[in-house]
Protein backbone atom coordinates (compact mmCIF):
# COMPACT_ATOMS: atom_id res chain seq x y z
CA UNK A 1 0.00 0.00 0.00
CA UNK A 2 3.10 2.55 0.97
CA UNK A 3 5.92 2.93 -0.87
CA UNK A 4 9.23 3.16 1.61
CA UNK A 5 9.44 7.01 0.63
CA UNK A 6 6.22 7.56 2.14
CA UNK A 7 7.43 6.62 6.31
CA UNK A 8 9.18 9.03 7.87
CA UNK A 9 12.65 8.23 8.93
CA UNK A 10 12.10 7.16 12.73
CA UNK A 11 14.80 6.53 15.32
CA UNK A 12 15.85 2.97 16.26
CA UNK A 13 15.32 3.28 19.89
CA UNK A 14 11.92 2.89 20.69
CA UNK A 15 10.49 6.42 22.08
CA UNK A 16 9.11 6.19 25.28
CA UNK A 17 5.53 6.46 26.13
CA UNK A 18 4.22 9.34 28.11
CA UNK A 19 1.52 10.32 30.34
CA UNK A 20 -0.51 13.22 28.57
CA UNK A 21 0.34 15.56 30.85
CA UNK A 22 4.04 15.41 29.62
CA UNK A 23 3.72 15.49 26.03
CA UNK A 24 4.66 18.53 23.67
CA UNK A 25 3.98 18.92 20.58
CA UNK A 26 6.57 18.72 18.06
CA UNK A 27 6.24 19.72 14.48
CA UNK A 28 9.15 17.30 12.64
CA UNK A 29 10.08 14.09 12.81
CA UNK A 30 8.36 10.62 13.85
CA UNK A 31 8.12 8.65 16.79
CA UNK A 32 9.17 4.90 16.71
CA UNK A 33 6.70 2.55 18.45
CA UNK A 34 7.74 -0.86 17.74
CA UNK A 35 11.47 -2.63 17.97
CA UNK A 36 10.12 -4.57 14.96
CA UNK A 37 11.00 -3.23 11.29
CA UNK A 38 7.23 -4.96 10.19
CA UNK A 39 5.55 -4.19 13.17
CA UNK A 40 6.43 -0.63 12.89
CA UNK A 41 5.91 -0.32 9.59
CA UNK A 42 2.42 -1.66 9.90
CA UNK A 43 1.78 1.56 11.93
CA UNK A 44 2.33 3.70 9.28
CA UNK A 45 -0.10 4.17 6.22
CA UNK A 46 -1.22 6.35 3.27
CA UNK A 47 -4.48 8.41 3.82
CA UNK A 48 -5.99 6.53 0.59
CA UNK A 49 -5.91 3.43 1.55
CA UNK A 50 -8.29 3.40 4.65
CA UNK A 51 -10.54 6.07 2.78
CA UNK A 52 -10.68 3.77 -0.53
CA UNK A 53 -11.66 0.77 1.82
CA UNK A 54 -14.18 2.50 3.82
CA UNK A 55 -16.28 4.48 0.72
CA UNK A 56 -16.41 1.08 -0.58
CA UNK A 57 -17.81 -0.96 2.25
CA UNK A 58 -20.19 2.28 2.48
CA UNK A 59 -21.06 2.00 -1.51
CA UNK A 60 -21.29 -2.42 -1.20
CA UNK A 61 -23.16 -2.59 1.31
CA UNK A 62 -25.72 0.18 0.01
CA UNK A 63 -25.71 -1.57 -3.53
CA UNK A 64 -26.16 -5.07 -2.08
CA UNK A 65 -28.87 -4.14 -0.23
CA UNK A 66 -30.84 -2.48 -2.47
CA UNK A 67 -30.56 -5.23 -5.91
CA UNK A 68 -31.40 -7.76 -3.89
CA UNK A 69 -34.69 -6.02 -2.24
CA UNK A 70 -33.36 -5.91 1.17
CA UNK A 71 -34.37 -2.24 1.71
CA UNK A 72 -36.16 0.36 -0.31
CA UNK A 73 -34.44 3.55 -1.10
CA UNK A 74 -36.36 5.45 1.83
CA UNK A 75 -35.32 3.16 4.45
CA UNK A 76 -31.66 3.05 3.18
CA UNK A 77 -31.22 6.76 3.45
CA UNK A 78 -33.31 7.01 6.46
CA UNK A 79 -30.31 4.13 7.87
CA UNK A 80 -27.48 5.59 6.17
CA UNK A 81 -28.36 8.69 8.00
CA UNK A 82 -28.85 6.95 11.77
CA UNK A 83 -25.69 5.23 10.89
CA UNK A 84 -23.65 8.58 10.11
CA UNK A 85 -25.43 10.11 13.12
CA UNK A 86 -24.17 7.10 15.74
CA UNK A 87 -20.56 7.49 14.29
CA UNK A 88 -20.61 10.92 15.31
CA UNK A 89 -21.35 9.83 18.79
CA UNK A 90 -19.08 7.02 19.05
CA UNK A 91 -16.22 9.43 17.37
CA UNK A 92 -16.68 11.61 20.59
CA UNK A 93 -16.94 8.90 23.36
CA UNK A 94 -13.78 7.23 21.97
CA UNK A 95 -11.66 10.38 21.87
CA UNK A 96 -13.12 11.87 25.05
CA UNK A 97 -12.74 8.69 26.90
CA UNK A 98 -10.76 6.16 25.54
CA UNK A 99 -7.92 8.08 23.52
CA UNK A 100 -8.00 10.68 26.69
CA UNK A 101 -8.46 7.97 29.50
CA UNK A 102 -6.33 8.37 32.71
CA UNK A 103 -3.30 7.36 32.34
CA UNK A 104 -2.36 6.38 36.08
CA UNK A 105 -0.28 3.45 35.53
CA UNK A 106 2.13 2.22 33.18
CA UNK A 107 0.12 0.01 31.37
CA UNK A 108 -2.40 2.65 31.26
CA UNK A 109 0.02 5.10 30.02
CA UNK A 110 1.51 3.36 27.02
CA UNK A 111 -1.55 1.69 25.70
CA UNK A 112 -2.76 5.67 25.52
CA UNK A 113 0.38 6.69 23.86
CA UNK A 114 0.37 4.09 21.40
CA UNK A 115 -2.80 4.51 20.48
CA UNK A 116 -3.58 8.56 20.48
CA UNK A 117 -0.71 9.97 22.50
CA UNK A 118 2.36 9.62 19.77
CA UNK A 119 -0.44 11.63 17.51
CA UNK A 120 -0.01 15.01 20.23
CA UNK A 121 3.22 14.42 20.07
CA UNK A 122 4.04 14.11 16.40
CA UNK A 123 0.40 16.06 15.37
CA UNK A 124 2.16 16.76 11.79
CA UNK A 125 3.17 12.57 11.08
CA UNK A 126 1.10 12.36 8.08
CA UNK A 127 1.80 8.73 8.01
CA UNK A 128 -0.30 7.97 11.30
CA UNK A 129 -3.25 10.14 10.72
CA UNK A 130 -5.32 6.63 9.95
CA UNK A 131 -5.32 2.98 10.76
CA UNK A 132 -3.49 0.69 8.74
CA UNK A 133 -5.30 -0.73 6.03
CA UNK A 134 -5.04 -4.06 7.63
CA UNK A 135 -6.54 -2.53 10.47
CA UNK A 136 -9.21 -0.92 8.62
CA UNK A 137 -9.96 -4.10 7.11
CA UNK A 138 -10.47 -5.58 10.62
CA UNK A 139 -12.57 -2.91 11.68
CA UNK A 140 -14.74 -3.26 8.83
CA UNK A 141 -15.17 -6.96 8.93
CA UNK A 142 -16.46 -6.53 12.81
CA UNK A 143 -18.42 -3.37 12.15
CA UNK A 144 -20.37 -5.50 9.35
CA UNK A 145 -20.98 -8.46 11.83
CA UNK A 146 -21.92 -6.29 14.54
CA UNK A 147 -24.65 -4.75 12.92
CA UNK A 148 -25.59 -7.37 10.93
CA UNK A 149 -26.57 -9.66 13.48
CA UNK A 150 -28.21 -7.39 15.98
CA UNK A 151 -30.21 -5.35 13.24
CA UNK A 152 -30.79 -7.99 10.21
CA UNK A 153 -31.14 -6.67 6.78
CA UNK A 154 -31.01 -2.34 8.86
CA UNK A 155 -27.35 -3.32 9.36
CA UNK A 156 -26.95 -2.45 5.79
CA UNK A 157 -27.97 0.94 5.79
CA UNK A 158 -26.62 1.83 9.05
CA UNK A 159 -23.32 -0.04 8.50
CA UNK A 160 -23.32 2.43 5.57
CA UNK A 161 -23.59 5.04 6.72
CA UNK A 162 -21.16 4.45 10.00
CA UNK A 163 -17.97 3.69 7.81
CA UNK A 164 -18.93 6.55 5.04
CA UNK A 165 -19.09 8.70 8.41
CA UNK A 166 -15.74 7.19 9.67
CA UNK A 167 -14.18 8.20 6.74
CA UNK A 168 -15.52 11.64 5.93
CA UNK A 169 -13.97 11.64 9.76
CA UNK A 170 -10.54 10.22 8.82
CA UNK A 171 -10.49 13.10 5.73
CA UNK A 172 -11.28 16.06 7.93
CA UNK A 173 -8.56 15.33 10.38
CA UNK A 174 -6.18 14.65 7.85
CA UNK A 175 -7.05 17.80 5.77
CA UNK A 176 -7.04 19.84 9.24
CA UNK A 177 -3.63 18.28 10.06
CA UNK A 178 -1.89 18.66 6.57
CA UNK A 179 -3.23 21.36 5.05
CA UNK A 180 -3.00 25.29 6.54
CA UNK A 181 -6.98 26.31 7.00
CA UNK A 182 -9.27 28.03 4.38
CA UNK A 183 -9.74 31.23 4.25
CA UNK A 184 -13.50 30.59 4.84
CA UNK A 185 -16.18 29.25 6.70
CA UNK A 186 -14.48 25.99 7.07
CA UNK A 187 -11.71 27.51 9.03
CA UNK A 188 -13.59 26.99 12.05
CA UNK A 189 -12.94 22.85 11.83
CA UNK A 190 -9.32 23.98 11.87
CA UNK A 191 -9.64 26.35 14.87
CA UNK A 192 -11.62 23.89 16.66
CA UNK A 193 -8.76 21.32 16.61
CA UNK A 194 -6.35 23.40 17.38
CA UNK A 195 -7.76 24.44 20.66
CA UNK A 196 -7.27 20.38 21.57
CA UNK A 197 -4.15 19.83 20.54
CA UNK A 198 -2.27 23.31 21.85
CA UNK A 199 -4.61 24.74 24.28
CA UNK A 200 -7.08 22.72 25.88
CA UNK A 201 -6.72 19.03 25.83
CA UNK A 202 -9.66 18.11 27.89
CA UNK A 203 -12.47 19.80 26.18
CA UNK A 204 -13.29 20.01 21.61
CA UNK A 205 -13.26 16.54 21.36
CA UNK A 206 -15.39 16.03 17.79
CA UNK A 207 -13.39 16.28 14.73
CA UNK A 208 -15.64 15.99 11.74
CA UNK A 209 -18.13 17.31 13.96
CA UNK A 210 -19.03 19.96 16.92
CA UNK A 211 -22.47 18.84 18.15
CA UNK A 212 -21.33 16.50 20.33
CA UNK A 213 -18.65 19.03 22.14
CA UNK A 214 -22.21 21.29 22.12
CA UNK A 215 -24.79 18.83 23.76
CA UNK A 216 -21.84 17.83 26.53
CA UNK A 217 -20.63 21.33 27.30
CA UNK A 218 -16.88 20.07 25.67
CA UNK A 219 -16.52 23.49 23.83
CA UNK A 220 -13.63 25.38 24.32
CA UNK A 221 -13.61 28.46 26.42
CA UNK A 222 -13.82 31.45 24.02
CA UNK A 223 -11.32 33.06 26.14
Amino acid sequence: MNSTSEIPETRSVVTPAKPAEAIRPKHKGSARLFENPVLERLTHTHIAGPLSIFFAVAAVSLYYSLSRGLLTGLSAFGLFLGGWFLFTLVEYLMHRFLYHMNTDTPGKAKFQYTMHGVHHEFPKDKTRLAMPPILTVFVASLLFFIFRFTLGNAGFGVLAGFVFGYALYLFVHYAIHVYAPPKNFLKFWWHHHAMHHYRQDEVAFGVSTTIWDHIVGTMPSKK
